[in-house]
């Protein structure tokens, strides 16, 4: 593999020329399968490989992961899919293997966020995860390798110009890491620390049992995290993320934008919306945005007309009390905090998504105020012992 890799431009177009370099003049960990990768590219492949690898080798399963600006939309790994949730990701059509049950997973998360994302698959990409991801709008993809079907499939994309990097599963980083900020140079040690399911810390509540599907729901979320923008929450069940709050300043927020993307997502599973009629010839990123405005109660006098065109005959929408109603069958979720949770506020919103088990650094003086909301709403809350910021 080359050690030396041009790029079109940097972050923004007048940012150039620009390159990817190797740490300490080796070889570049991956090669160009297929397009031209830029600069952000790069920052979402290697940041979702890490992400994908990580869950990979912790719950042995097959994971992908949706980055949209070097944090991710979604995660998962490869638990079938009920009928519901296959409806409600746009992934009929298609015999999925595990690999493609995780990417189905990862990308229907939040799939308006994801519109153009870099994907990042643990395995090598099998056909039927290439025919889902070639019919998806995406940046590219980064794997440690594709069957030939795949790479027939994935070429046509873009008219040729899909990216595709092959990875080497076997490349180790250094153990320390640089980055330069405004001409100064930092330095830090790689941030080795993994979520593991046996060990997933000590119990803050009165509750203490976590099932399997617990830990590994709260195992993707960490992990998860580990590769998110901070500050940022993490909402997952049956093996996959179902809202990231990212990049906020304050928990709160991380937490209501977390818990409200987890709320879309099961919405997106009511009977009535996946009764949608959707106009003839419509395209996948226009019924997303359908369905979200379908959803949503503050559509402008505009958008409503914009989002009227693209149904065939104008739905009837959800009350809040059916939606409340429906959300109030969303159980078992597992939510982790890539710090400690400052105020029993965040546990009090979660609830209101189903949450039932909560995992967190811990070491905030209101630690023991935090666990009794979650012994109020009969939560297990763990404490992991390790921060996870990612910046």
């Amino acid at each position: 593999m080359p050690s030396f890799f041009p790029l079109r431009y940097g972050a923004n177009p007048h940012q150039a020329p620009a390159w990817a370099l190797a740490a300490g003049g080796g070889e570049l960990p991956f090669e160009v399968v297929n397009g031209a990768p830029g600069y952000i590219n790069l920052l979402d492949a290697l940041n979702s490989w890490q992400l994908v690898r990580e869950l990979r080798q912790g719950l042995g399963l097959p994971a992908a992961a949706s980055f949209k600006h070097v944090s991710p939309a979604g995660a998962a790994v490869g638990v079938p899919l009920s009928d519901a949730v296959r409806d409600a990701s746009f992934a009929g059509g298609v015999e999925l293997s595990p690999l493609a049950c995780a990417y189905a997973r990862a990308r229907g998360a939040d799939r308006v966020s994801s519109f153009g994302d870099w994907v990042a698959l643990s395995d090598e990409v099998d056909e039927p995860t290439a025919r889902l991801l070639r019919r998806e709008v995406s940046d590219g993809v980064i794997a440690p390798g594709f069957s030939e079907a795949a790479v027939q499939l994935l070429s046509q994309k873009q008219g040729g110009r899909y990216c595709m990097l092959r990875v080497d599963p076997a490349y180790a980083p250094p153990e320390r890491e640089t980055r330069e900020v405004f001409g100064v140079t930092l330095e830090q040690p790689r941030n080795d620390w993994t979520a593991s399911i046996d060990n997933l810390g000590e119990a803050l509540t009165r509750r203490t049992e976590l099932p399997e599907a617990a830990k590994r729901d709260l195992a993707v979320a960490l992990t998860t995290l580990k590769y998110t923008q901070s500050n940022s929450m993490c909402l997952a069940v049956d093996g996959q993320v179902i809202g990231v709050g990212a990049g906020q300043q304050s928990r709160i927020h991380c937490t209501r934008l977390a818990a409200d993307k987890a709320d879309r997502w099961w919405l997106r599973q009511h009977p009535a919306v996946l009764a949608l009629s959707f106009r003839e010839g419509l395209g996948r990123p226009e019924r997303d945005n359908a369905v979200d405005g379908f959803l949503r109660d503050d559509l402008a006098p505009a958008e409503q007309a914009i989002w009227a065109q693209a149904f065939r005959s104008a739905p009837e929408r959800l009350t809040p009390a059916q939606k409340r109603e429906w959300l109030d069958r969303l159980a078992d979720v597992a939510m982790a905090s890539d710090a400690f949770i400052p105020f029993r506020d965040n546990i009090d919103r979660a609830a209101m998504s189903g949450v039932r088990y909560v995992a967190q650094p811990g070491g905030s003086v209101r630690d023991r105020e935090v666990a009794a909301a979650c012994d109020q709403y009969g939560m297990v809350m763990v404490a992991s012992g390790a921060r996870l910021f990612h910046h």
